[in-house]
């Protein structure tokens, strides 16, 4: 089994940076690739950033040249940097792992991100 837990959102100004941060524990070798999702308020949750063995392997195209995701090397933490934010950023983030042991996708609780204007 694989848990994930996020952490670093927050309130920022347009123009800023927040970098959120997935902890993984568990069977983490299982680990086959880690997403980033998020979901505004009475809307559908979205893919933000999906990086998988051989790297980044999709980002929304709202946040290409603004937000990187990347992963540590022992499968153990998944992070998405986001710069130059923007209010239309504002959502729940929900980082997702895929395993190697299971069709069913893991998610983390969310963490808030809050961009005023």
């Amino acid at each position: 089994q694989v848990q994930l837990v996020e952490s670093g959102g927050g309130l920022v100004q347009a123009g800023g940076s927040l970098r959120l941060s997935c902890v993984a524990s568990g069977n983490t070798r299982s680990i086959n690739a880690f997403g980033w999702y998020r979901q505004a308020p009475g809307q559908e949750r979205e893919l933000v950033a999906r990086i998988g063995r051989g790297g980044p392997i999709f980002i929304l195209d709202s946040g290409k040249g603004r937000f990187t995701a990347s992963r540590d090397n022992a499968w153990s933490t998944a992070y998405l940097q986001m710069n130059r934010l923007k209010p239309e950023d504002t959502a729940v983030y929900y980082c997702s792992a895929e395993s190697l042991l299971s069709t069913a996708t893991i998610w983390g609780q969310g963490t808030q991100v809050t961009v005023s204007s």
